[in-house]
């Protein structure tokens, strides 16, 4: 079974959460903030996660920190979890519609991280009662903590819900895709992945 535990303290957050990535779509997540608890099942259900999630932060600042902090966290995860990614699929490519969003995600299970975000402008400044640079942020914690490329192209949109939704959707599937065991070496002409 691939997964992993994380536990991150700090003076703004603290987090602990369990994931397994050969789950079913299990998610039992308690974040504080209720659009993130969503967005985050989104994910793990498409991903076909299991994830155990527990957050507190200091909202009484705003939610900056505790949804960063997700980010690096659940990448800490995904890579302790894929371990040497022998036989992985590695690279997918997903686009998903939400009513008149369209978003495409490319994730590169690689070693190497790095995140681009075309299209953000798509997406409304406030979003959920936040600034919008919340959620970017925490995509980069994701890719730079998990050690993946991840290129997120907001394609078109007006709704802020719809276009964030589609991207954790999506997301998720090209991870499920990405992460599929079919081959019985690494998949890389180099025949290593970093």
């Amino acid at each position: 079974m691939r997964s992993a535990k994380v536990k991150r303290k700090t003076k703004e957050t603290s987090i602990e959460l369990f994931l397994n990535i050969d789950g079913s779509g299990k998610a039992t997540i308690d974040t504080q903030l209720g659009y993130l608890n969503h967005m985050l099942e989104l994910l793990t259900f498409w991903a076909k996660f299991d994830l155990e999630l527990k957050a507190r932060g200091d909202l009484e600042v705003d939610s900056h920190h505790t949804i960063e902090d997700i980010g690096i966290c659940l990448g800490q995860a995904l890579c302790k979890g894929w371990g040497e990614r022998i036989g992985i699929v590695r690279i997918a490519d997903v686009k998903v519609p939400m009513d008149e969003a369209l978003v495409e995600v490319v994730v590169d299970i690689s070693g190497r991280p790095y995140f681009v975000a075309k299209g953000y402008e798509n997406i409304p400044p406030i979003v959920f009662g936040e600034e919008k640079d919340v959620f970017r942020e925490f995509f980069k914690s994701l890719s730079f903590s998990g050690k993946f490329n991840l290129h997120i192209l907001w394609k078109y949109g007006t709704n802020g819900h719809h276009l964030l939704e589609a991207s954790f959707k999506a997301l998720g599937l090209a991870l499920q895709h990405a992460l599929q065991v079919k081959y019985s070496i690494q998949n890389s002409t180099k025949g290593v992945l970093d």
